[in-house]
């Protein structure tokens, strides 16, 4: 089926600014045009969030077009007001509405998601964007920051922040909301984009929010609500809020997730799909994309008709038919959650906690089959770490889910606090490492390992295929003495890689893959082995010979073992998806510089050395040098072959 993406201009957003219609048709226009760029936008890039940018639409239209004085001041004004959302998902969203303000050209919109383009989460780079988001429930807090500092300064201007209503389940969201009453900070004003989902299910299935004015009411703050996509009614709250000076604002706007596409409007997705909302991320498929645009098309079009208004221009692009992918099907996430099944069909003590990522990670079929042993915990990962450290005391073997990147950096003190108590928990760091990158470097896990290594019974691993990956889980439920944190790739390995068949798990050591003469590569998960295979594959056309092995075991080895293995090769190579220090690398050169067994050879570690950046999976490991053709010409120039 044939795609053709369609966008509109910035100027024919100027025109419809200078009509003399209705302030209130004028911004449902601009809102629903902006609806086009978006659904455009994220088909292009393969992946975004929909749902929420379309929930958020409205509000982001009327807050720009008619309600902040930025636009006319400029974002270098330190009297303008500030707004910006928490959640970040809404991004693309975003995007579009700054195109239609002139600020971000057609050309970076064509570019979300690619290397040099827009972030895929909200990225302080872009002129416009005030402050980084995408880890959930930090933005009530930063908007306090700026607000704080406004007063001190004596400068003009109010605070605004958007957050979503999943969002408020993260206890830094109500730490936010007493100090801002406590510290009179009143030049604020919360927005909440209550379209009433989450990832997959309905708020109220995950952690339900309860009465949420009444909520806001008791921590001091002046809070109303309405209809987010009625115009008349933001509009009334917000000029409302003009004449409260002594308490901070909340308006609680209810939303509608995926407005304006009527498959994708959360009430219909939710009944049709036995309670799931499927649009939350990721692209359209063709068919869906081809009949969406077409409703938003036709909804522009009722409105420039009932207005008298010429009709709408639109930018066509043809969107290229994808190359056939070359990932495999596999997805070590799969392989965790059939080890898992498997463990919990023989011990009645395992329990799994998640923090809204069941889907991401695979493990519906973990709560569809043992309820009684699945505890949902909503965006709140400390809350679940530390009920995760009581359930260990009472005897049961926790297994904890997020994403790596909050789960061991956020609740970290959680985490610390249980291992002190020397009881056995398994956190599941999904996500973890480099690829995908489009999300951008919230959601990119690479300080994991580190952090996880500094306390002294835990154990971190990260299988490369189906058969490591079940066999790490279920050493770690069965034969660990202490914790252990299992890193798991979200996406399909990029290749399958085989093991011999009669290859088993022994703790500490690695699995040769192809055997090489004095160089050896060591690598771990799907995405890195792929790219040292790879690398493998180019030198030895060069004919350069490299053992590639891939050491699952992060931070723990066998090192008799090591130290025999090592003795044929000059050179070692680590190749890290995680950041240069911290990783497999620096623990494996430590135990192996204290044994003096380095004396003669070259060790080097091939890593992440800055904030990562945000991209398609090429894009950016060959931007940070970690593909198989850098990483084979890296090496043939520590080897002094060129």
């Amino acid at each position: 089926m044939s795609v053709t993406l369609k966008f509109v201009s910035h100027e024919i957003y100027n025109e419809i600014v200078a009509l003399d219609i209705d302030e209130f048709e004028k911004a449902a226009l601009i809102a629903d045009i902006c609806r086009i760029n978006t659904f455009s936008m994220v088909k292009q890039a393969g992946s975004g969030h929909l749902g929420t940018s379309f929930s958020a639409m409205d509000i982001f239209v009327w807050l720009f077009y008619f309600h902040l004085n930025t636009h006319k001041l400029g974002f270098n004004d330190p009297n303008r007001d500030i707004f910006f959302s928490s959640k970040g998902h809404d991004v693309p969203g975003m995007y579009s509405v700054y195109h239609s303000l002139g600020l971000i050209p057609l050309e970076k919109i064509r570019s979300f998601r690619r290397l040099g383009g827009l972030d895929g989460h909200p990225d302080i780079n872009l002129p416009g964007i005030e402050a980084n988001t995408g880890s959930l429930g930090m933005g009530i807090s930063k908007a306090k920051g700026m607000a704080w500092a406004k007063a001190r300064s004596n400068f003009g201007g109010r605070v605004f922040v958007m957050t979503g209503d999943g969002e408020l389940q993260e206890g830094q969201i109500f730490e936010s909301m007493q100090t801002c009453t406590h510290q009179k900070v009143n030049n604020i004003t919360a927005i909440v984009d209550r379209n009433f989902c989450q990832t997959e299910n309905s708020v109220d299935d995950v952690i339900s929010l309860g009465d949420l004015k009444a909520k806001f009411t008791s921590f001091g703050w002046h809070a109303e609500e309405c209809n987010g996509h009625d115009f008349k009614e933001i509009k009334r709250i917000l000029c409302s809020f003009e004449q409260v000076v002594d308490k901070p604002k909340i308006l609680i706007c209810e939303t509608i997730k995926g407005k304006g596409i009527s498959f994708m409007e959360h009430p219909r997705v939710l009944e049709e799909c036995n309670g799931k909302y499927r649009f939350h991320a990721g692209a359209p498929s063709d068919e869906e994309f081809n009949q969406g645009l077409d409703e938003l098309i036709a909804n522009v079009a009722n409105r420039i008709k009932s207005n008298n208004l010429k009709p709408l221009k639109l930018i066509e692009e043809v969107l290229p038919s994808k190359a056939k992918s070359k990932m495999s099907s596999e997805f070590t996430a799969v392989s965790f959650t059939d080890a898992l099944l498997e463990i919990a069909s023989k011990r009645n003590d395992i329990v799994l906690l998640d923090a809204d990522l069941l889907g991401d990670a695979r493990l519906q079929r973990f709560q569809e089959k043992y309820p009684d042993r699945f505890i949902e915990n909503g965006i709140a990962e400390q809350d679940m770490v530390s009920a995760a450290g009581g359930l260990a005391l009472q005897g049961y073997l926790p297994f904890v889910n997020s994403f790596a990147s909050f789960l061991c950096a956020r609740a970290n003190e959680q985490i610390y606090n249980n291992a002190t108590e020397l009881t056995k928990i398994i956190y599941i760091n999904l996500y973890a490492g480099l690829i995908p990158a489009g999300p951008g470097k919230s959601h990119q896990s690479l300080r994991d390992i580190a952090l996880m290594s500094t306390m002294p019974n835990i154990t971190v691993v990260h299988g490369c295929n189906d058969k490591e990956t079940k066999a790490l889980t279920n050493w770690a439920a069965e034969d660990s003495k202490e914790n252990v944190a299992i890193r798991l790739s979200i996406g399909p390995s990029p290749r399958i890689t085989d093991f011999p068949t009669d290859w088993t798990l022994v703790f500490g050591r690695w699995t040769t893959l192809n055997q090489g003469e004095k160089v050896l590569i060591l690598a771990y998960g799907p995405v890195m082995i792929h790219e040292a295979l790879t690398a493998s594959e180019i030198l030895n056309d060069d004919g350069v010979s490299i053992s590639v092995a891939s050491m699952p075991w992060l931070n723990r080895f066998d090192l008799e073992w090591i130290f025999k293995e090592i003795e044929n090769y000059d050179d070692i190579f680590v190749l890290e998806d995680h950041g240069l220090f911290g990783g497999l690398g620096d623990h494996l050169f430590s135990a192996l510089n204290g044994s003096n067994l380095l004396t003669g050879k070259n060790f080097t570690k091939f890593g992440i050395k800055e904030f990562p950046k945000c991209g398609t999976p090429p894009e950016v490991l060959r931007y940070h040098g970690l593909d198989g053709h850098s990483l084979a010409k890296n090496i043939t120039e520590k080897l002094n072959l060129v």
